[in-house]
């Protein structure tokens, strides 16, 4: 008799996150500095730890809405008309837990077993490993390097092409990670004119919004999709106000799905954490001094990047106009991942290789890069810089 397996071959075959492979070396040794997780080297701010400290304190601590206390709801409902000059209806907004599970519950009003996404790429790798996870199939579309015009660029024919019978979604990260890529208004129109015309749905990550270089924050989905598009924004408070440990983020979704997502908030997660929630509270209406002062730590560490870049033979780079991540190809390199792991044994110091972030096992276009965060001290930063030029120089 043979006994059937029942856990799913796409689960059991999901490819490790090369990102991960490469921290586990040195996470939390002083002696490494850490550029491969995309987060600041700030504490989040006081007066946010204090508003979950009083949440604690005043005993908020058991169940409350799976979708969000309504006082964080709308709050964001509040930051967004104050940000980009729109009013989402509040039962658009939903505060599932992490931004990853806002990108999963989108996934999964999408998504049906045997479908696809495409994943426009470079990209961080957890989407299509959500893709995955539900039971999809990553299309992989890659951005063009113009190296002429020094820019990333979304061939828009290319991604109609990469539509099938089976698509049932597209993911967009902008601006993007690694590439600090953001699209336009003009190409988001035109994306959501391909969303509307082929019927598949977006889900946009836009958790770097507010990281921006050009003006006050980027082009968003916000600013062209109606109620009735099935476009799913994601934005997190991770990045912007340095709560990467906090697990919060939120999605503005379809006005449609109300009722679905009201279930899939109870069904995924019960909601994100009660006294957490009331930090977040703090940081959306009292954070955007401290968004500006993290503009201005990352346009600090872009510069001194471009100087790092500029003095060393071996690499070039596109700079990004949004997020706050370095994405260098390094002449020769064939094997990021193995030096990656080589710059923490020998250098002290830690990136993230341009393998995690590929077309699938079998691209190697990606094998040339290493991503690092900027958002750091400039002591820190020029420390780690130094410690990478030493090993490409040795």
């Amino acid at each position: 008799m043979t006994v059937r397996d029942p856990i799913r071959p796409a689960i059991l075959n999901l490819a490790p996150n090369a990102i991960a492979e490469v921290s586990r070396m040195g996470l939390g040794d002083p002696d490494i500095i850490p550029l491969w997780f995309g987060e600041t080297d700030l504490v989040t701010p006081a007066f946010i730890r204090d508003a979950a400290k009083q949440a604690l304190d005043e005993g908020k601590t058991f169940y409350t809405f799976a979708g969000g206390i309504p006082q964080l709801r709308s709050a964001i409902q509040a930051w967004t008309t104050r940000w980009y000059g729109t009013t989402p209806d509040i039962n658009r907004i939903w505060v599932v837990g992490a931004a990853m599970l806002c990108v999963t519950t989108a996934l999964q009003c999408c998504v049906e077993t045997g479908d696809e996404v495409v994943v426009v790429m470079p990209m961080w790798p957890n989407i299509s490993q959500a893709a995955q996870a539900v039971g999809a199939t990553p299309v992989y579309l890659r951005l063009d390097h113009d190296a002429a015009a020094g820019r990333w660029v979304l061939d828009l024919d290319k991604l109609e092409a990469a539509i099938g019978p089976r698509t049932k979604a597209i993911f967009i990260g902008t601006p993007g990670n690694p590439t600090g890529w953001v699209l336009s208004d003009q190409e988001i129109q035109a994306v959501l004119e391909i969303s509307r015309r082929r019927g598949v749905a977006i889900i946009a990550d836009e958790v770097y919004s507010t990281l921006y270089y050009a003006g006050k924050r980027a082009p968003s989905f916000l600013d062209h999709a109606t109620e009735d598009d099935n476009v799913f924004i994601v934005n997190s408070f991770s990045k912007a106000w340095a709560m990467t440990g906090w697990r919060i983020g939120w999605v503005v979704a379809p006005s449609r799905l109300s009722q679905a997502m009201a279930q899939l908030s109870v069904s995924n997660n019960t909601g994100a954490t009660v006294f957490a929630q009331w930090g977040a509270v703090s940081a959306i209406e009292r954070g955007d001094d401290f968004i500006a002062e993290m503009v201005a730590r990352c346009r600090a560490g872009r510069e001194i990047v471009r100087d790092f870049v500029a003095s060393q033979n071996r690499l070039s780079w596109v700079e990004p106009d949004g997020a706050f991540y370095a994405y260098i190809a390094v002449d020769g390199l064939t094997d990021s991942l193995a030096f990656a792991k080589d710059l923490v044994r020998t250098a002290r110091v830690g990136v993230a290789p341009g393998r995690a972030f590929a077309c699938g096992p079998n691209d190697t276009r990606d094998e040339a890069y290493l991503r690092l965060c900027f958002a750091q001290s400039p002591e820190r930063l020029k420390t780690g810089l130094g410690r990478i030029a030493d090993a490409l120089n040795r």
